[in-house]
């Protein structure tokens, strides 16, 4: 193989690598849902921006271009001016709801095991809500445009104590329950009476 070809092929390649990772980075920070203030209404609503147009545009120019995908308001809406892509392009991590949840669940406690929240995984462990009325709510189940008033109403619930009271909830005749009591270091201990 002539050694030209060689240098085409290498470059090729090169470009194409570099593009592939322009676009996984662009569509990486692009996606996920995002929670803004609507400059129509001054109501909290949720967004998604549209991920894969924005990182394909990081390929052939260097400004960020954002776009809207989907917003709690459309479709009555969806012809709106989306000038609350100004929040996002202003605090791209900071209107992320994840980010925003992770924020408030940060130093809190858990309300039935009362360890504090440190690192949360989002893929396989999510933590969940205990409402006033004592309902567990995940938070597949919170609207994002409901999220301020869901986190001033509700405390925090960590993943093993959801699995645990809603395996209680649904199973009430398969629970046997044992008082306990925590010592001076924090450890459980079974009331011996």
């Amino acid at each position: 193989m002539p050694l030209l070809l060689q240098l085409t092929l290498i470059i090729a390649a090169i470009l194409i690598v570099a593009a592939v990772l322009v676009l996984a980075d662009g569509w990486l920070r692009r996606s996920g849902t995002r929670v803004i203030t609507c400059p129509d209404t001054g109501e909290t609503e949720g967004v998604e921006i549209d991920a894969f147009r924005g990182a394909v545009a990081d390929v052939f120019r260097p400004v960020p271009h954002l776009r809207l995908k989907d917003c709690s308001r459309w479709p009555e809406k969806q012809d709106c001016d989306q000038a609350c892509i100004h929040q996002i392009e202003q605090a791209p991590d900071g209107c992320r709801l994840q980010t925003l949840l992770e924020r408030w669940y940060e130093g809190k406690a858990c309300f039935w095991c009362e360890k504090t929240f440190a690192f949360i995984h989002w893929h396989d462990h999510r933590p969940a809500l205990r409402s006033p009325e004592g309902k567990l709510v995940e938070w597949s189940d919170v609207e994002p445009e409901d999220v301020y008033s869901t986190l001033d109403t509700h405390a925090p619930v960590c993943f093993n104590c959801f699995i645990a009271e809603s395996f209680r909830h649904e199973h009430p005749d398969m629970v046997v329950n044992r008082n306990w009591d925590r010592d001076a270091g924090g450890e459980y201990h079974r009331h011996t009476h």
